[in-house]
């Protein structure tokens, strides 16, 4: 009887231990590890497609090291999709759309937002860190941590659909994540 109970002591001592230790005390609440050191498939971005000019004469001359017209343009293409003009963009990726940015600005900007909001998000991840096994076994709860915050889609576009407001669509109910 001591045996065993000197057994469940030890094991509950070390799992004690292994759930204490380990990182710098920043909650992982989505639990993702790269098992290699392979390319990263999110950071390839496919070229565009190869067009023919009418007249082989008027081309430009070569730049070395500079773009060319088949080079990604994943931040004009961003703006292309949400309505904007890709010739609003200068070339360091910034808009140049002085009227949307004064807009966006008008009641001010607190240059401190964004670490206010690392504080914050940290204090919740903290606070919302899953209970032991799951840190333990490196269990995902990112998605149950973050529910208080999530948007219900579906009662938001009849909130606007009430207000006569037109909108493009959601997604089907019942495809959401758990």
């Amino acid at each position: 009887m001591r045996a065993r109970f000197g057994m469940i002591l030890c094991t509950g001592a070390a799992l004690t231990l292994a759930a204490c230790g380990g990182g710098d005390g920043t909650p992982e609440l989505m639990n993702l590890r790269a098992n290699s050191r392979g390319a990263d498939e999110f950071g390839i971005l496919p070229v565009k497609p190869l067009e023919l000019p009418e007249d082989v004469s008027a081309l430009p001359a070569p730049t070395p090291g500079g773009t060319n017209r088949t080079d990604p343009t994943p931040q004009a293409d961003a703006v292309a999709a949400l309505g904007g003009r890709r010739e609003a963009l200068q070339t360091d990726g910034r808009s140049a759309d002085t009227t949307l940015l004064a807009h966006a600005g008008r009641y001010g900007a607190d240059p401190a937002i964004r670490g206010q909001l690392a504080a914050e998000d940290l204090e919740w991840r903290r606070d919302h860190d899953g209970r032991l096994l799951e840190r333990l076994f490196d269990v995902t709860i990112y998605y149950r941590a973050y529910a208080p915050m999530s948007l219900d889609q579906h009662a938001e576009l009849d909130r606007w659909r009430a207000r006569g407001v037109q909108n493009v669509g959601a997604p089907p109910e019942g495809l959401e994540r758990e």
